[in-house]
């Protein structure tokens, strides 16, 4: 008997709480309930994350000669295939489960080439908008679209007069892959592959008087360097840190 009234007791005490209001449930006046805990699914509403990356960069860029008057260079050409360090740093937020947009700003390395007094030089900063489709298994894909901004310097102590620098401002696409990897709750490793393109520029420069190649004289002439599309296949590896 004892044993049955242990078990019935038992019995009426799950049947109440299990009919009891939760602890973030509270009683009105008339008889309604109030909701006093307030959450939400941080996958849900999205969350803010910045973070930045080290890229190693390999370039593809073809540099164009010319002159005015033409000297019999026009048309000739030199093919680059230059590996640079860059990095870049970013702000952004997920939407939902799977998407996510970033801001990303950064740098394309820098390369120098030196010969016989003449100089060269490109660098390339850029800002660019991703969007960014994540997979369960932490892969992702992606696609970015912003305005790159490549600078070349053309030095030679035999040029009197153009820009010694020249910049321009180029449409940049990308297409991205990569791989996420949760270090702990709000910290990810990110190693990330891009293809970009984006258009280079044209710099003019003019020799000096007096200014001879063998015998023969090109004072006042013009030379002119023109890059067309380069492209950047590069592999980064950064952190990312979401709040």
């Amino acid at each position: 008997m004892k044993k049955l009234v242990s078990v019935l007791g038992v019995m009426a005490l799950t049947a109440t709480a299990a009919n009891a209001a939760p602890n973030y449930l509270q009683r009105n006046a008339d008889g309604g309930y109030k909701v006093t805990y307030d959450y939400t699914d941080r996958a849900e509403v999205g969350k803010w994350y910045i973070g930045g990356r080290l890229d190693l960069n390999l370039l593809n860029w073809e540099n164009e000669y010319s002159t005015t008057p033409e000297i019999g260079i026009n048309g000739s050409k030199e093919d680059f295939s230059e590996v640079l360090f860059g990095g870049n740093i970013f702000v952004g937020r997920t939407f939902n489960y799977f998407w996510r947009a970033e801001l990303e700003g950064g740098l394309i390395g820098q390369f120098d080439d030196s010969d016989e007094g003449f100089g060269f030089e490109l660098t390339v900063p850029y800002l660019i908008a991703n969007g960014y489709y994540d997979f369960s298994n932490g892969l992702y894909v992606g696609a970015g679209l912003g305005i790159a901004l490549p600078k070349t310097v053309l030095d030679d102590v035999e040029f009197v007069s153009g820009g010694r620098s020249e910049r321009n401002v180029s449409l940049m696409g990308a297409l991205m892959a990569g791989w996420s990897y949760k270090l702990d709750y709000n910290l990810s490793l990110d190693l990330r592959y891009r293809l970009a393109m984006f258009n280079g520029t044209e710099h003019e420069r003019v020799y000096a008087e007096g200014t001879y190649i063998g015998s023969m004289d090109i004072s006042g002439v013009k030379f002119k360097n023109e890059i067309g599309l380069i492209l950047d296949n590069s592999i980064s590896i950064g952190l990312r840190y979401e709040f």
